[in-house]
C-alpha cells in the first residue's frame, strides 16, 4: 500500500497570511491536529498542535534560561519571540517541511513519522497538496488489512512449510535457534528447536501464525537458557 491508497483527500488549508484565531478555530470545527499552509499553490509550511503548544497568551511560553540570555544568539532568541507572539500563520508555521509523494510505501511513511516525531505528512506533487497523512491513516490501512476478505488459500503442508521457511530466512533472530525444524501435518506447525528465551519462541509462533493456510500451532521448542543453567525447559 502506498500514500495514496490511504491519505485524506481534500485537505483543509491556510494561507501564509491566515489569523491566529482562525486557524486554532479551523482545527477545533474540523477536529485536526494540523493545517498545510499554501501560498499560490505551493505548500510552504505547516501549523500543527505542537507549534501551539508554547503561547504568550496562555502563559506557556518557555522561560529563557540565564546561560542563553548571555552567550545564546539574539537572532535565535527572536525567532522564537516571533513563534511564541505571532499572530499569523507564517509567523507560526513550521516551514522546515517532511512531505511525501503519493507512490510513497506506507512503510516508509511509518518511518518517517517516527524518526522525526511527527503525527501527520502531507501528500505532495510539484508543491502542490494532494493530500494528507496522519498516524490514524496508518491504523485504518492495519484495520482494512486484518478485516480483509481472505484469497484463496493453499492449504497444503508443503506450501506452507515453504511460506514460513521464506518467512523466518528474512530475520535474524531465527537463525538463533539451535537445530530447528518444522513440520507441517493437515495444517498443524510444529516447531522443533532450542530457543535464546520467550523472546524467540514468541516470534517463531507469531510467524507461524500469520501463515496463509496455517491452522494450529504444536509448540515443541526447548528454552537454552533454562537448560544452560540446569533447569528444565517448560
Amino acid at each position: 500500500m502506498n500514500a495514496a491508497d490511504i491519505m485524506t483527500p481534500d485537505v483543509i488549508v491556510a494561507h501564509p497570511d491566515t489569523p491566529l484565531d482562525q486557524l486554532v478555530d479551523t482545527m477545533l470545527a474540523h477536529r485536526i491536529s494540523g493545517l498545510p499552509i499554501v501560498d499560490n499553490g505551493i505548500v510552504v509550511g505547516i501549523v500543527s498542535e505542537g507549534d501551539l503548544l508554547r503561547r504568550a497568551e496562555t502563559g506557556t511560553e518557555k522561560p529563557r534560561s540565564h546561560l542563553l540570555a548571555l552567550f545564546g544568539s539574539t537572532a535565535a532568541d527572536a525567532a522564537a519571540y516571533v513563534r511564541t507572539h505571532g499572530r499569523r500563520a507564517r509567523e507560526i508555521m513550521t516551514t522546515d517541511l517532511t512531505t511525501v509523494g503519493p507512490d510513497t510505501p506506507i512503510a516508509e511513511i511509518a518511518d518517517i513519522l517516527e524518526t522525526k516525531r511527527i503525527r501527520r505528512v502531507p501528500v505532495v506533487v510539484a508543491g502542490k497538496v494532494l493530500g494528507i497523512v496522519a498516524r490514524a491513516d496508518l491504523l485504518k490501512a492495519l484495520a482494512m488489512r486484518l478485516h480483509a476478505e481472505p484469497g484463496p488459500i493453499d492449504s497444503d503442508d508443503r506450501s506452507i512449510q515453504i511460506r514460513l521457511l521464506e518467512e523466518f530466512r528474512q530475520h535474524a533472530w531465527s537463525g538463533r535457534v539451535a537445530q530447528f525444524d518444522i513440520t507441517v501435518r493437515d495444517g498443524v506447525v510444529h516447531l522443533w528447536g532450542i530457543v535464546r528465551g520467550e523472546d524467540h519462541r514468541r516470534a517463531l509462533i507469531v510467524a507461524a501464525e500469520n501463515t496463509m493456510g496455517v491452522k494450529g500451532i504444536a509448540d515443541h521448542l526447548e528454552d537454552g537458557t533454562l537448560m544452560a543453567v540446569g533447569l528444565p525447559a517448560l
